[in-house]
This record gives structure tokens, C-alpha cells and sequence, in this order.
């Protein structure tokens, strides 16, 4: 199993363009700097007013499919 730890800080109105299917992935860098992009959807457990932000980890399984996400701090 492998994981990514990412910090991301998206603002409600930029989450609404996701939300609303104008765009549909989230492309931001992990801690060591690589590019990571993932979709939009996975994130709808930690939106509040003013968006989402914290540290987050996802989790894949050994096939490299997305297994869970979960919010480190906040």
C-alpha cells in the first residue's frame, strides 16, 4: 500500500467551480514535491464555508487505486 501527504487550502468559491463540475480533478504537490492530481469528489467530506484546508494522506491499495482519504490536520 502506498500513501501521499499533501497540504491544500481551496477557498469555497474555488471549491464551488469543482462542486459545480466545471472542473473535476485537483492538481496540487505532495510534501516531497511531486505533482499529484486526483478528483475533486473525494474531497466533499471536509468542505465547510470557507472551503477545505489542512494536511491530508491518501491511502491507495496495491493496485494503486484509491483506497482513502484522510484529514491530518485541519
Amino acid at each position: 500500500m502506498s500513501e501521499i501527504l499533501f497540504d491544500l487550502m481551496i477557498s469555497s468559491q474555488d471549491y464551488l467551480a469543482l462542486y459545480q463540475g466545471i472542473a473535476k480533478d485537483v492538481i496540487t504537490k505532495d510534501r516531497r514535491g511531486k505533482t499529484v492530481r486526483f478528483p475533486a469528489k473525494i474531497l466533499r467530506p471536509f468542505v465547510t464555508h470557507h472551503g477545505i484546508s489542512g494536511t491530508f494522506r491518501i491511502e491507495f491499495d496495491e493496485n494503486n487505486k484509491f483506497k482513502k482519504i484522510t484529514r491530518l490536520v485541519g
